[in-house]
């Protein structure tokens, strides 16, 4: 508590230190989940700190472990990676080492986008979720509706939109309707 006292003097702050310094966003389509895995696995390669992705040692790097080891760890035996290339080290490699480049990414959306606009159809609409939630101000009757909307396949990140609530807060009204 003194060290943040004196911090928040020193910088003419105010607040817990930690304020604001962490965000995080959905990851929505496969093109942003493979560039956003080659994006934290090359960090080392951006920072500077390597010239190449074996010279960097630390554990935390899944590279090590999908490339050096005989065994992969049991916590990386489901990942993506591992199931679809099957342990060949080679194209693992050539996965996580080949950079994305702008070009690439704008391909990848365009036909992650035409996947999905099939389906344009088919995905509940936000309107009509907002209609569920009209006039409800009792809690367990909200949470009630939560649990309808899941049903009828709206996102929790959705819910969470329309009622102007966190999506933990959802997703606690989720898992305790199943104890």
């Amino acid at each position: 508590m003194n060290y943040s006292i004196y911090f928040n003097k020193k910088y003419k702050r105010s607040g817990h230190l930690w304020q604001g310094r962490f965000k995080s966003w959905y990851v929505t389509d496969e093109a942003y989940l493979y560039t956003l895995m080659c994006y934290i696995e090359q960090n080392p390669l951006k920072a500077n700190m390597v010239s190449e992705l074996k010279e960097y040692p630390y554990s935390y790097s899944s590279y090590h472990y999908f490339l050096n080891y005989k065994e992969i760890p049991e916590c990386l035996e489901n990942a993506w990676i591992v199931e679809k290339y099957k342990e060949d080290k080679e194209a693992i490699e050539a996965f996580l080492t080949n950079p994305v480049d702008t070009g690439q990414l704008q391909e990848l959306k365009r036909a992650s986008s035409l996947v999905e606009a099939l389906n344009v159809d088919n995905k509940p609409k936000e309107e009509k979720l907002q209609e569920l939630f009209e006039g409800i101000v009792d809690i367990k009757e909200r949470n009630r509706q939560i649990l309808i909307a899941i049903e009828k396949g709206y996102s929790q990140h959705m819910i969470a939109k329309v009622l102007g609530i966190s999506q933990p807060a959802v997703y606690g009204v989720a898992k305790r309707s199943k104890k």
